[in-house]
């Protein structure tokens, strides 16, 4: 089992960088998936019991300018790594004007994701900053846990407003309640929804756009001004919203009636998924 990559183009680090620093605010520990032509950080807490799942896939030669694996087996040609990527995104940020960076799988004490950032220097001594990085090495009889998931049938699906604006105000009602209804409907609605003993408050988006993909099945059999709704816990959405930093091209919400909600961020060579289970 081997791994080392190596990334000198500082658009492309910096794009890693801010991957890893938005999976660092979503995940406290992942799974990191290589294969030898992409990169997924997996998080599947259980949805069944409240827990949220995320699914980042990168395709490598957007990021590596070299990359090389092999894998536990011929057939398997894959590694499964256990790791906290808070400490890939802080041994990153050291990173910021590096020369190249070169990151290895080595064996020190423990497995390691080994980071060696090489920084400019005045003299003709280039200086070398290392970061180890703990892993745990996932056999593969476990492999099967950390499937891609999948997109249940959903009532609704719908572009999403400005991040930054949906940020702001479910940050205002964060103080209110601890739960947020999302409700959206074939017509480009969506609604944000708090509501307490004492009070009622909702934001209204429209004109926001449904994917086309959408509209093929759900729409035949469903009013286009029928909201499908989801209640969920405002920390986890808040921690999608704040927590996002790939600037994403395109980015939706897909909501299967109050049983959960499936965002969708999508940059040219980056895909999030992130599943927020519904409460009861």
């Amino acid at each position: 089992m081997r791994f080392r990559a190596k990334i000198v183009d500082l658009g492309c680090l910096n794009h890693f960088t801010r991957v890893s620093n938005t999976i660092s605010k979503l995940a406290k520990t992942c799974t990191l998936r290589l294969s030898p032509d992409k990169l997924y950080f997996i998080l599947s807490d259980k949805v069944a019991n409240g827990g949220v799942s995320m699914w980042c896939e990168l395709g490598q030669g957007n990021f590596f300018d070299e990359f090389q694996m092999e894998g536990v087996a011929a057939d398997h040609n894959e590694i499964y790594l256990e790791l906290t990527p808070e400490n890939l995104s802080r041994a990153l940020k050291t990173a910021q004007n590096a020369k190249t960076v070169k990151i290895k799988l080595t064996n020190k004490h423990c497995p390691c994701l080994t980071v060696a950032v090489e920084l400019p220097s005045l003299s003709s001594s280039s200086r070398i900053v290392t970061h180890d990085i703990p892993v745990g090495v996932i056999p593969r009889k476990l492999w099967t846990d950390f499937r891609e998931p999948t997109v249940p049938d959903f009532d609704v699906s719908i572009y999403l407003p400005v991040l930054k604006t949906m940020k702001s105000v479910v940050e205002r009602m964060k103080n209110i309640s601890n739960h947020v209804v999302i409700e959206a409907n074939l017509k480009g609605e969506m609604n944000l929804k708090i509501e307490t003993d004492l009070v009622c408050i909702t934001t209204h988006f429209k004109d926001l756009g449904n994917p086309l993909w959408a509209s093929e099945d759900a729409s035949q059999d469903r009013d286009s001004e029928n909201m499908a709704e989801a209640r969920i816990d405002i920390k986890k959405l808040l921690q999608f919203l704040a927590g996002q930093q790939v600037n994403p091209t395109k980015a939706l919400c897909n909501i299967v009636h109050n049983r959960i909600v499936h965002f969708i961020l999508l940059h040219e060579d980056v895909s999030l998924q992130y599943f927020i289970p519904a409460l009861s």
